[in-house]
C-alpha cells in the first residue's frame, strides 16, 4: 500500500518507528580494524550498474561501488548526482537501474513510473541527520530552533529578512548569507517540509546546489553563512564548518551524531536514506542483482558507517532484504 494522501513528515515517523528499535551504528572502514567490507571472493558478474539521485545517499553508494569493483573488476557502477527528484525522472524513464533518495518516492512520480511500465522495490539503505552548518566564526547561534530557522527560511523571508539581526534580536547585525540544495533534493523536501510546514515552501534567494560541497565552500568562507545537507557532508569537512545544535521536539539542544541519530533524539532532522531498484533490472542484469545484494550484505554496514551515516539494525535490514527476495513492489515505508 501507499500513502497517497500522508504528510512526507509522517511516512517518515512511522518509518522511523518502525526501524529504530535497537539501531547501533556499525564501526569501521574497508580495511583496518573495526572496518568490515564482504567483497573478498567475487560473484563473476560482468556489466553495467547505472545508478542516479540523493546527493545525501551518494557517498553511500560510492563506498559500496568501489569495494564491489574491486572484488568483481568486469563490473562497472556509475553513479551520478542529480537529487532525489532528477534520479526518479531518469528511473522512471528506464534511464538507470537504481534511484538513490532521502525521502520516499513521492506519488508524481510513483504515476511517472506506472505509466513508463517501470516496477519497482523500495528500500531503507541507513539512517541520515539532517545537519545544519555555520562559519566557526559563529558564536552566536549554538543551537536553533525550528521556529529560527523558520524566521530565516519561510517564503516570507526572501528580499526581507537578509541580516541575522533580523531573525533574532539576540543575534548580532551582520549579513545572513543562506546555503541549501535545489529543489530536485530530497533534502530539501524534508528541511522545507520540518522547518516550513509544507514541503517545497521555501524562500528562492538562497544560494542553492545540488552538489554538496557547493554549500560547504560557501559556508566555509563566509562568518554571516549558515547551509543544510546530510551529516556525512559534515563529517567530511567538520574541521573547517560547525554543527548547529537543534532543540528537539523535548526542548533540549542536540547536535548531530550517529547515537543522537540512531536513538531518534536528534529530531526533527533523523531521517531515512533509500535506493530504488527496477524489478526488472533486478531480475534480469545478474550485475544489479549482486550489486544490490551487496549494499545489503550486513558484512558491509562498516561502508555505510564510514560515508557518515548509521547503518540499519538486524531485524530491519533483514526486512530490507525480504522485500527484495520477495519482490515486493511500490512504496510502502510503514510496512518495512
Amino acid at each position: 500500500m501507499h500513502f497517497a494522501n500522508v504528510p512526507a513528515r509522517l511516512r517518515l515517523l512511522s518509518l522511523l518507528t518502525a526501524l529504530s528499535v535497537g539501531v547501533v551504528a556499525c564501526g569501521g572502514s574497508t580495511g583496518g580494524d573495526g572496518g568490515s567490507a564482504s567483497g573478498g571472493e567475487g560473484t563473476g558478474v560482468s556489466g553495467d550498474v547505472q545508478i542516479d539521485g540523493s546527493s545525501t545517499v551518494f557517498p553511500i553508494s560510492e563506498a559500496m561501488a568501489e569495494e564491489f569493483g574491486l572484488a568483481n573488476p568486469a563490473t562497472r557502477v556509475t553513479v551520478g548526482v542529480s537529487g532525489s527528484g532528477g534520479g526518479f525522472k531518469k528511473f522512471c524513464a528506464g534511464e538507470i537501474d537504481i534511484s538513490n533518495a532521502s525521502r520516499p518516492i513521492k506519488d508524481k512520480e510513483i504515476k511517472l513510473c506506472a505509466d513508463a511500465g517501470i516496477d519497482f522495490i523500495e528500500v531503507p539503505i541507513a539512517f541520515d541527520g539532517l545537519t545544519i552548518v555555520a562559519n566557526p566564526a559563529n558564536d552566536w547561534a549554538s543551537c536553533l530552533s525550528v521556529d529560527q530557522l523558520n524566521a530565516m527560511w519561510k517564503p516570507e523571508a526572501e528580499g526581507t529578512v537578509d541580516n541575522w539581526s533580523q531573525a533574532d534580536a539576540s543575534f548580532p547585525d551582520l549579513p545572513l548569507a543562506l546555503y541549501g540544495p535545489g529543489t530536485d533534493s530530497g533534502t530539501f523536501d524534508y528541511f522545507t517540509d520540518e522547518v516550513n510546514g509544507e514541503e517545497g515552501a521555501s524562500r528562492g534567494d538562497y544560494t542553492a546546489s545540488e552538489d554538496d560541497n557547493v554549500i560547504v565552500q560557501g559556508v566555509q568562507n563566509d562568518e554571516g553563512a549558515l547551509g543544510y545537507f546530510g551529516y556525512a557532508y559534515y563529517e567530511e569537512n567538520k574541521d573547517s564548518l560547525k554543527a548547529v545544535e537543534i532543540e528537539n521536539e523535548a526542548g533540549d539542544c542536540v547536535a548531530p551524531s550517529t547515537e543522537t541519530i540512531a536513538d531518534g533524539s536528534y529530531n526533527p532532522m533523523s531521517r531515512p536514506l533509500f535506493f530504488y531498484v527496477a524489478k526488472k533490472a533486478y531480475d534480469e542484469k545478474p550485475q544489479v542483482k549482486a550489486f544490490v545484494d551487496y549494499q545489503l550484505d550486513p558484512a558491509n554496514g562498516g561502508l555505510i558507517d564510514e560515508a557518515g551515516y548509521v547503518a540499519l539494525p538486524e531485524d530491519a535490514l533483514g526486512r530490507a532484504k525480504a522485500r527484495i527476495t520477495d519482490g515486493k513492489l511500490g512504496s510502502s515505508p510503514k510496512d518495512i
